[in-house]
């Protein structure tokens, strides 16, 4: 059973009271939770706690803490993952994938090659908040990923360059193990990932222009929602 998030507001002595309508639901109509079963929950100081389900109403449900402990299911570092907007389908799989990964933030774009108008993605944001937030349940994650206001490849602007690796398959001049030497730990690490079609020449031209590393991930090619985990965990398994 994934765990649950929770405001600490809710615990008094070893009693924690989940009130939240779409967590009761979840509990209640989706996973029927029985009274004296076991329960994962976590709060927004990224506690973790074992508890044992008590009291069930349609208000709330009463658990007792079992066990309570600081949680280290996250990255000990930063990642935002810059992507270029994708169809539906493919664009709630990399949430949810990116979000397993460890990224602390997702930030959609909108590229050349898109095949997403921006008009048509108003109030997207929020769905696509929801996915990341069930993906960070079902892994136990300590805390949330934010998924950010969509904007376009200027943002870079806004993080290190020696932290910014753009995995581009077509013209890659840098092999990711020589890429993450200069790489600073202590500032965002930028992951950017482009459309179902690639970056177009022009933007490979503005990625070399302004010296960003065009990072391979070997001779496969990758779909977009593929590519954050093989480019993401790759990064961790290194910097661990």
């Amino acid at each position: 059973m994934p765990h649950f998030f929770i405001n600490s507001n809710n615990i008094s002595s070893n009693i924690i009271l989940i009130d939240d309508k779409d967590t009761l639901k979840h509990l209640v109509e989706s996973l029927r939770l029985k009274e004296g079963e076991f329960l994962k929950l976590i709060d927004e100081n990224e506690i973790q706690y074992e508890t044992l389900v008590g009291k069930i109403s349609k208000k709330q449900i009463s658990v007792k803490i079992n066990k309570k402990y600081p949680s280290t299911r996250k990255l000990n570092y930063k990642i935002h993952l810059i992507q270029s907007v994708l169809k539906p389908d493919a664009q709630a799989l990399l949430i949810s994938n990116a979000t397993q990964c460890g990224v602390c933030s997702v930030i959609p774009v909108i590229s050349d090659n898109c095949t997403v108008s921006k008009k048509t993605l108003e109030n997207k944001v929020q769905k696509w908040q929801k996915i990341s937030n069930e993906a960070a349940k079902q892994c136990e994650r300590a805390n949330f990923a934010i998924i950010e206001n969509i904007s376009d490849l200027k943002v870079l602007n806004n993080y290190k360059k020696d932290n910014i690796l753009i995995f581009a398959e077509k013209f890659a001049n840098v092999e990711l193990d020589v890429s993450l030497k200069n790489v600073d730990v202590n500032s965002p690490i930028v992951v950017v990932i482009g459309p179902e079609g690639g970056f177009s020449e022009s933007e490979f031209e503005y990625f070399k222009k302004n010296c960003y590393k065009l990072v391979s991930l070997g001779e496969l090619i990758f779909k977009a929602p593929n590519a954050v985990v093989a480019g993401i965990s790759n990064i961790v398994t290194r910097l661990k």
